[in-house]
C-alpha cells in the first residue's frame, strides 16, 4: 500500500506551519503540483527512476553538481522492471533528460563530477546489439555515455582508473565489452578536456563545493573502495581484503565488494550511498567479504541511507542498519528480487534500533508486492525520490515525482523530518 498525503492536507498543514512561523516556503511548498527548482543553500538529491539501474543527481548548496552512477539495462526478461517512463528512449537518455531539466530550472550548467560506485552495467550502462554509435564514433551510447551526450560532464571518478586491473587483470567485469566501451568513452572525454580520477578512500576533498568555504558545514567523505575503508581518523584507511596475489579468479573480491561509498554531511543532515556493497561472507567462510558493515560503521548515523545492492539478499545486514539507523531509506530497484524478505526484516527491525523509519522505492516489480508483503509498508513504491534539505541542514523533506512522464508532477510529499 502506498501512503500519499492529499493536496487538501498539505494546504492545511502548510497554512498551519506558516501561521506558526516554522515553514520555509521556498523548500516546503504546501501542496506543490510540480517540484520547485533548487535554490542556493538547499541540498537536493534526486534518485532517478528508470527501472533499469541506479542513478542519483546531487545539487549541493552552492550549485555544485554530482551524478552518482548512470545504470542502463537494455535486456527484457520476466525479472526486470518495465522501462520508466516507457521504452521510447534508452534509460541513459531518460537520465540525461531528467538531469538537464533540473539543471535548467536551477539555472545551472553541466555535471561537475560523475562518480561511478562500481563497474557493473546497472550502474554504468549495458552494451547490447543495436546501440547507436556516439557522434564521431569510438564507442556506443548507453548509460553514462548517453547522459554525456545530453549534459556535459567535467570530471569522472571510479574505483579502477587508470589501469582497471584490480583485483586482477582480465577477469570479469574488467574484461567485459561494456567496460571496453566505457574506457573508450573516457579516453574521448579526456581528449575533449574532461578529467578522470581514481576514487580516494578516506578523502574529504576529492568531492566538494566549487566555492570552498561558502558552506563550511558541508562535506563529502569517501568511506570505502576496493576494500580500503576509512578509519574515522583524519584521512587514514585500513585494508579489509587479504592479499589477492595468487588467488584463484573465483576467490577474488567480487566487483560488488569493491564498490565505492560516500557520506554527505550538511549540518545535522547525513546521507549514505554505497553502490552494491554486500555483507555476505560465503556462509562464514570469508568474513572479510562483509564490507558493508565496516563502511557503515565508518559512516555513522545518517538521516537518509540508500539500500546497498538494491536490497538483495546479501545486503542490509544488521551491522549496516545498526550503524546508520536512518530516518529514511531509499531503494533503487530494477529486478523482481529487489528487495528480498530478509533485507526488509532487518531494515524494519526495532530490535536493531528503535527509531521510526520510512522506506521509499523508485520502482517495484508488481509481483514482488505479493511475494514480499512488507513492501506494503513503503511510503512510496514508484517514482523519482527527491530528498530536499533546507539551508543549514536542520530539516529535510522527501518528494516523490512521477516517472510516468516528464511533467515533474509531485505525487507524494513527506516531511519535514528533523535531521539527525
Amino acid at each position: 500500500m502506498v501512503c500519499m498525503s492529499t493536496r487538501r492536507s498539505f494546504l492545511f498543514n502548510g497554512a498551519a506551519a506558516l501561521a506558526a512561523g516554522s515553514l520555509n516556503t521556498s523548500m516546503f511548498a504546501a501542496g506543490e503540483e510540480t517540484l520547485s527548482a533548487w535554490r542556493p543553500g538547499m541540498l537536493d538529491i534526486h534518485h532517478i527512476s528508470t527501472g533499469r539501474g541506479n542513478s542519483a543527481l546531487m545539487i549541493m548548496p552552492d550549485g555544485t553538481t554530482m551524478l552518482i552512477d548512470a545504470g542502463a539495462l537494455h535486456r527484457n526478461t520476466p525479472y526486470v522492471i518495465d522501462e520508466k517512463p516507457n521504452a521510447s528512449r534508452r534509460p541513459g537518455e531518460w537520465i540525461g533528460r531528467y538531469v538537464k531539466r533540473q539543471l535548467e530550472a536551477a539555472k545551472l550548467e553541466g555535471i561537475d563530477a560523475f562518480m561511478n560506485t562500481h563497474l557493473h552495467d546497472d550502474h554504468l550502462g549495458e552494451l547490447t546489439a543495436g546501440l547507436p554509435d556516439a557522434p564521431g564514433g569510438g564507442y556506443k551510447l548507453t548509460g553514462i555515455t548517453d547522459v554525456a551526450q545530453i549534459v556535459p560532464v567535467k570530471r569522472f571518478v571510479d574505483r579502477a582508473w587508470p589501469d582497471y586491473n584490480y583485483p586482477a587483470a582480465g577477469v570479469f567485469p574488467l574484461n567485459a565489452p561494456f567496460i571496453a566501451n566505457y574506457r573508450a568513452f573516457l579516453a574521448a572525454q579526456v581528449k575533449a578536456g574532461s578529467t578522470v580520477e581514481r576514487f580516494k578512500p578516506g578523502s574529504n576533498t576529492q568531492f566538494g563545493l566549487k566555492k570552498p568555504g561558502s558552506y563550511p558545514n558541508f562535506e563529502i567523505r569517501n568511506l570505502i573502495a576496493n576494500g580500503e575503508v576509512w578509519t574515522g581518523q583524519g584521512s587514514a584507511t585500513k585494508k579489509l581484503f587479504p592479499d589477492v596475489a595468487g588467488m584463484k579468479p573465483e576467490d577474488l573480491p567480487s566487483e560488488n565488494c569493491c564498490s565505492c561509498a560516500i557520506r554527505v554531511k550538511y549540518g545535522n543532515f547525513g546521507y549514505y550511498t554505497g553502490g552494491d556493497l554486500p555483507s555476505g561472507t560465503n556462509y562464514g567462510r570469508d568474513p572479510w567479504r562483509d564490507v558493508e558493515t565496516p563502511a557503515a560503521e565508518a559512516c555513522g548515523p545518517v538521516s537518509v541511507a540508500v539500500f546497498n545492492h538494491h536490497g538483495y539478499y546479501d545486503a542490509e545486514g544488521p551491522g549496516y542498519v545498526r550503524a546508520l539507523r536512518p530516518r529514511v531509506f531509499v531503494l533503487m530497484a530494477w529486478d523482481s528480487a529487489h528487495p528480498t524478505v530478509n533485507t526488509l526484516a532487518a531494515v524494519y527491525s526495532k530490535a536493531i534500533y528503535p527509531g521510526e523509519r520510512d522506506v521509499f522505492a523508485t520502482a517495484l516489480k508488481p509481483e514482488l508486492k505479493i511475494t514480499n508483503k512488507r513492501t506494503a509498508d513503503f511510503k512510496s513504491s514508484n517514482g523519482h525520490v527527491v530528498v530536499r534539505v533546507e539551508e543549514g541542514g536542520e530539516r529535510f523533506k522527501v518528494a516523490v515525482v512521477t516517472n510516468a512522464d516528464e511533467s515533474g508532477k509531485v505525487i507524494g510529499n513527506f516531511g519535514p523530518y528533523p535531521s539527525a
